[in-house]
């Protein structure tokens, strides 16, 4: 008799992971590796890349190595042509490459910052669900796992244009979830809150607006990559059948919480002052 642990069985699976080579990305590699899948590395670092195909490989799984430019649809495509040679399939495919560039009052970006945050975030996970997509679908199997962000499910100021993207990515993933089901293909979402991260050092360099982020996370603590593994690892097997057109939210709590810092300094004291 199989048990609830088996849900969580990748081996034999091949899993593709978009921004692999840090952050989010590599902790999620890495993780699926863990549970046994065979992992395709897609970043522009060839030697950062490497670097993760050596942890992949120390867990008795396969890793290749992909450098592209996600913003290029050209090159997603021949790295598609490249991982399904290779791994002769593909079961998993998580679009995490993004970035923020820029931030700012909305008046003060330029539209350039716009198209580049659009490019990396919102047109690179199209390239990868039209490459990828088509080949599940003909398939009949497959998960699909987007990662999207808190800033995309509420106003997130200096942020716009990471948010509107972010927010994009939930509805392309719940139109393609109503699209796919009939086929067997899954797709969800993950929206982390604050991780720590090298995409996300400017924002924690400041001890000022550290402390202002952190007094909105419940929890008292901001993520980490690894912090997001789990919630992946689910979403892409077995454990996760029934879902699709989800977003699966990995915050701390901070977008559950709306009585704002001073509310949580009141909690954190036990006590609301009459």
């Amino acid at each position: 008799m199989s048990s609830a642990l088996d849900l969580f069985d990748l081996k034999g699976k091949t899993a593709l992971v978009t921004g692999a080579s840090k952050g989010i990305g590599r902790a999620i590699a890495t993780g699926l590796a863990e549970a046994g899948a065979d992992v395709a590395l897609l970043a522009r670092s060839t030697t950062a890349l490497e670097e993760v195909a050596g942890e992949v490989e120390e867990l008795g799984r396969r890793a290749l190595v992909l450098t592209c430019d996600v913003t290029e649809g050209e090159q997603i495509r021949a790295a598609a042509r490249t991982v399904l040679a290779e791994f002769g399939g593909l079961d998993v495919l998580v679009n995490n490459a993004g970035g923020i560039g820029h931030a700012g009052p909305f008046l003060d970006l330029e539209f350039d910052d716009w198209t580049r945050v659009l490019r990396l975030n919102l047109e690179s996970t199209v390239h990868a669900c039209q490459v990828f997509g088509r080949h599940m679908v003909e398939r009949g199997t497959g998960s699909v796992v987007n990662l999207s962000s808190i800033a995309g499910l509420g106003g997130t100021p200096m942020l716009s244009h990471y948010a509107v993207t972010k927010a994009a990515v939930v509805s392309l993933t719940r139109t393609l979830a109503a699209e796919w089901a009939p086929a067997g293909v899954r797709v969800n979402a993950l929206a982390p809150g604050w991780v720590r991260t090298d995409l996300t050092s400017t924002f924690f360099a400041d001890p000022r607006a550290t402390e202002n982020l952190l007094a909105a996370v419940p929890s008292g603590a901001f993520g980490v990559p690894r912090e997001v593994v789990g919630s992946a690892v689910y979403l892409a097997g077995d454990a996760s059948r029934g879902v699709t057109g989800s977003c699966l939210v990995v915050d701390g709590g901070t977008t559950c919480f709306v009585g704002g810092p001073q509310m949580l300094g009141f909690l954190q004291h036990g006590r609301i002052p009459a």
